[in-house]
């Protein structure tokens, strides 16, 4: 068993476990430190100077600086009007208290701008331009904003705050989340262990990897950019998988040790045999992880480097620390137990695969229609971001956001920027072609730049950010002047081009991802077939989770219970970031699943005995470590930002349709069906390949007892 380089390790870190764990925790704490001391600002900018808006925004950053600037915006409604003496007195003491703030610039009054006021003079809003990035501005600071925004309102008059820095704060990532979905696992895991041990062990090890990933991410943002949900995404990723890859490496341990081997024969069993599989399936989601890069969005590369360091990180824990941890514990890891479970000679993973194997026809047929049916929506998939429109209703930048819709019409915040370049550009000529384009409210005079290079234009449509309408307006209004220097750029704009751009670039990241998968899969199954199923099960799993979210989140089934707060389009890019984490963590179940079921086929030559052994003694533990997952990506449900909140629902959706339908029922029923062609692997393609074994052959003796049962199989 210690003739491979993996098993030699285990046993290294058996031997020398208390070094180990020391090393360990000397790593972790240093690179803590070193996140906390040293970590670069994180950035919500995904604009992209490939596309027109991102254009715009770099020559309005060049030569109108002061329009490029983060904001906030104080929006105000009287009962009584802004020009009541009362309430002038209010909106004047509030903005000088805006204007006095830290870190707050220049304020535009609605009383100093002309068009700050509506027609009916019942609202108006204030601008306060930024010092610093919305994303560096204290927190406190702008808490302190709100309660002094929140205290003036009453008595006829509404005040409410706006601006990417408000969001951070009302809707910030993380938080209780984080907790509830680690606690969670400890209580899947106590219930599949029985064992406050062996739960533990799997939690302390995720957290080791999750920590020092994390901080590799912090130092990160130095270099690249590294958006600002990026940490709850890594969290939340490398809590799932290091949890569950932490439970199959302690479910090999404790069946090694029923089997009657030495603690420390069985940390070597458990470490090469599930610990390849680990290495593989973190790998592929490392691989996954790394085509986001194809996509060449800015934003991406950081949050891709990052995300596969904290995935390596849990990977490299699962197989070092946790075997240093198995050495501490030895034949003690069933101490501290909560219930008994009886070992059974039929567990119920025997009696689920006996009645798969006797209807496989019903069965794939069945899972193949409830994949459909799941995936189905995904044709009517939309993309977009969400503004202040979607946010809850109790919030400050809700409450601003209707307050100038009411006031100034639904295109308020889906005001857009018409760049022009001078001298060559006629601003006032633009401006007439594009008031006259239906769809458009109204067309502010030009400002032209201190230095002459750019005018600009304020285009404000009749409808919001989130109506397909605006779409096509912008698409429009981008063709309705082909002889002007123009580019049509904004909020709005940099929305749709984004959202555009990943519905391009995720083709390039499928094909990729999927192509770079089935090649190691034929390596490790040593079967064409196996690997071509596996793809195709993992993209309908996958395309069954894109439905469920489209449902939920477009067309708002079941959104509020999953506390969403209004229907919108999915954000942008969750389905770019979906898809490949989705890819690698499918990689985990089949790989774990089949692995069992070519080692018994190797045993016994038997394709129906073979997928019955091996569903019998993976069903649960896939059970387990779904469930886990799924907990842990439900629990973001409980924050606050949509876009995280969105791909926490994707992903548990995509986890549970998985471990159920498809590895449950459509693998095995789909295996019966082929039989030995399951191993089919053409000759010349044999001889060129190497030989990869990811399980090696550990049978407790409830597995003993099950496959003397062989009446089960008909």
């Amino acid at each position: 068993m210690e003739n491979s380089w993996l098993s030699r390790l285990a046993a290294a870190c058996h031997r020398h476990r208390l070094p180990v764990l020391l090393a360990w925790l000397a790593l972790t704490v240093l690179a803590v430190l070193l996140g906390a001391r040293f970590g670069g600002p994180t950035t919500d900018d995904f604009s992209d100077s490939t596309t027109q808006s991102g254009a715009a925004q770099h020559l309005v950053r060049q030569h109108l600086p002061d329009l490029a600037g983060d904001t906030v915006t104080l929006a105000v409604r009287a009962d009584a009007g802004l020009d009541d003496p009362a309430v002038r007195r209010r909106v004047t003491d509030l903005v000088t208290a805006l204007d006095a703030a830290p870190h707050v610039g220049r304020v535009a009054t609605p009383y100093d701008s002309p068009g700050q006021v509506s027609a009916d003079r019942r609202t108006g809003y204030a601008v306060a331009t930024l010092t610093v990035p919305s994303e560096d501005m204290p927190p406190a600071e702008t808490t302190a904003l709100l309660d002094r925004v929140r205290a003036a309102s009453g008595d006829g008059v509404t005040f409410a705050l706006d601006g990417a820095a408000v969001d951070a704060v009302e809707t910030p990532g993380g938080g209780a989340a984080d907790g509830v979905g680690l606690l969670a696992a400890a209580v899947v895991l106590l219930i599949a262990f029985g064992s406050v041990l062996a739960m533990a062990l799997p939690i302390v090890t995720a957290l080791f990897g999750i920590a020092i990933g994390l901080s590799a991410m912090a130092l990160l943002g130095n270099v690249l950019p590294v958006p600002g949900f990026a940490p709850v995404l890594a969290s939340m990723i490398g809590l799932g998988i290091g949890v569950d890859y932490a439970l199959f490496i302690v479910t090999r341990y404790r069946e090694a040790l029923a089997a009657g081997q030495a603690p420390r024969e069985a940390v070597v069993t458990a470490t090469s045999s599930a610990g390849r599989a680990v290495l593989f399936a973190g790998g592929t989601v490392v691989v996954g992880l790394a085509g986001l890069l194809l996509t060449g969005l800015d934003f991406m590369r950081g949050l891709a480097v990052g995300a596969a360091a904290t995935v390596a990180a849990t990977m490299l824990a699962a197989v070092t620390l946790l075997p240093a941890l198995l050495g501490l514990i030895g034949a003690r890891i069933d101490r501290l137990s909560v219930h008994r479970r009886r070992a059974s000679a039929n567990p119920w993973s025997a009696r689920w695969a006996g009645t798969v194997a006797r209807r496989p026809v019903l069965a794939t047929v069945l899972a193949s229609l409830v994949l459909l049916v799941l995936a189905a929506p995904v044709f009517a998939l939309r993309l977009g971001t969400p503004d202040a429109s979607t946010q809850p209703r109790d919030t400050s930048a809700y409450r601003a956001h209707q307050i100038l819709a009411d006031g100034f019409g639904a295109g308020f915040d889906a005001t857009l920027s018409a760049v022009i370049t001078l001298p060559g550009g006629d601003p006032e000529g633009v401006a007439r072609t594009l008031a006259a384009q239906p769809g458009v409210a109204s067309v502010s005079p030009p400002r032209r730049s201190p230095d002459g290079a750019v005018a600009v234009l304020a285009v404000r449509p009749d409808t919001g950010t989130q109506d397909p309408a605006t779409i096509d307006l912008v698409h429009r209004l981008r063709a309705a002047t082909p002889g002007q220097p123009v580019l049509i750029g904004g909020a709005a704009a940099a929305t749709i081009d984004f959202a555009e751009l990943t519905a391009r670039r995720l083709p390039l990241v499928i094909v990729v991802v999927v192509a770079l998968s089935l090649l190691l899969l034929i390596v490790i199954f040593r079967s064409l077939l196996l690997a071509l199923k596996a793809g195709l099960l993992n993209l309908l799993s996958i395309g069954a989770s894109f439905g469920v979210l489209v449902a939920v989140v477009q067309w708002g089934w079941l959104g509020g219970a999953l506390n969403f707060p209004t229907t919108m389009p999915v954000t942008a890019w969750v389905p770019l970031i979906m898809f490949p984490v989705l890819f690698g963590l499918s990689m985990d179940y089949e790989v774990f699943l089949v692995s069992r079921i070519r080692e018994a086929y190797d045993l016994t030559g038997d394709t129906r005995r073979a997928v019955r052994d091996g569903l019998t003694r993976s069903a649960r533990v896939i059970s387990a470590a779904a469930a886990i997952m799924i907990v842990v990506f439900l629990s973001v449900m409980l924050g606050a930002d949509l876009g995280v909140k969105q791909l926490g629902l994707g992903l548990a959706a995509a986890v549970a349709v998985d471990a159920t339908v498809v590895r449950l029922v459509l693998l095995p029923a789909s295996m019966e069906l082929l039989g030995r062609y399951n191993w089919w692997l053409p000759r010349w393609l044999e001889r060129r390949m190497p030989r990869v074994r990811l399980e090696t052959d550990v049978r407790p003796a409830v597995d003993e007892a099950s496959r003397t049962a062989p009446a089960m199989i008909p």
